[in-house]
């Protein structure tokens, strides 16, 4: 029976993406940067609620950029829960860009693409999120660069703080959680770490009992006269602490 569930589920999520996809096609055009994002985030909290998942956010999402959000990073669903919470404009490895489906609705979002495998395309991104914050918008980033386990939060990366630093855009960082909606335990359904792929942890996620998705967010940080190495440490800890209020 949980297989059966977990196929009609994914039936249904698939029509979800595909109508998502064909808005962005047909009419984002036509529609205001703040008509966009509602769009967005009305599409990400159905596709949560079609996949079983229950968005809780705890303290207050940004309101208006400019503004640069710090958060650990799980999986791929982890796009999905912020959009439900915030739209935000994503920084994603450049490879997305060209996923079929996934792609397009990426770009419908706003994301901004970075290659990993080179180091200079740092340099870019980081100018790109400076142009960006300064006309005003919200972006959010995983400083990790990769998933981790559920269970820790793994070093940050200070390059792209830099934007942040150079914009004079404040910081806010926020933590993620997925937990079993009967017990609050820690799930690790939607884990996408070393082996696993996107079918596999989608299907899990799928098959599992309803997941709550808990985002919580902490208090901005001003960017004056910050040092990045020094910031993505002190920054690092706070997410920390965030992930274990969400318990």
């Amino acid at each position: 029976m949980r297989s059966l569930s977990a196929f009609l589920k994914l039936m249904r999520a698939l029509l979800h993406a595909h109508a998502g996809w064909w808005t962005i096609r047909t009419e984002f055009s036509k529609l205001s940067p703040a008509e966009r994002e509602q769009r967005v985030q009305a599409w990400a909290t159905r596709m949560l609620a079609i996949m079983g998942v229950r968005l809780v956010v705890q303290g207050t999402p940004p309101r208006d950029g400019p503004l640069l959000v710090v958060s650990n990073h799980v999986s791929w669903l982890d796009i999905l829960t912020v959009h439900a919470a915030r739209h935000v404009r994503f920084v994603s490895k450049s490879n997305v860009k060209h996923w079929p489906l996934i792609g397009t609705m990426a770009d419908g979002a706003g994301t901004l693409y970075i290659e990993r495998e080179r180091r200079r395309d740092a340099l870019r991104v980081v100018h790109s999120m400076t142009e960006a914050l300064s006309k005003g918008d919200v972006i959010a980033v995983f400083p990790e660069g990769t998933t981790g386990d559920g269970n820790t939060v793994l070093p940050f990366h200070a390059n792209l703080l830099q934007a942040a630093i150079s914009s004079g855009a404040p910081v806010q960082p926020m933590a993620l959680r997925f937990a079993d909606a009967a017990t609050g335990e820690l799930s690790l359904a939607p884990r996408y770490i070393g082996k696993d792929n996107l079918a596999m942890s989608l299907w899990n996620v799928l098959k599992a009992p309803p997941l709550l998705a808990i985002v919580r967010f902490g208090e901005p940080q001003p960017s004056w006269g910050r040092d990045r190495r020094a910031w993505a440490l002190s920054l690092h800890a706070d997410v920390q602490t965030l992930w274990r209020r969400t318990h």
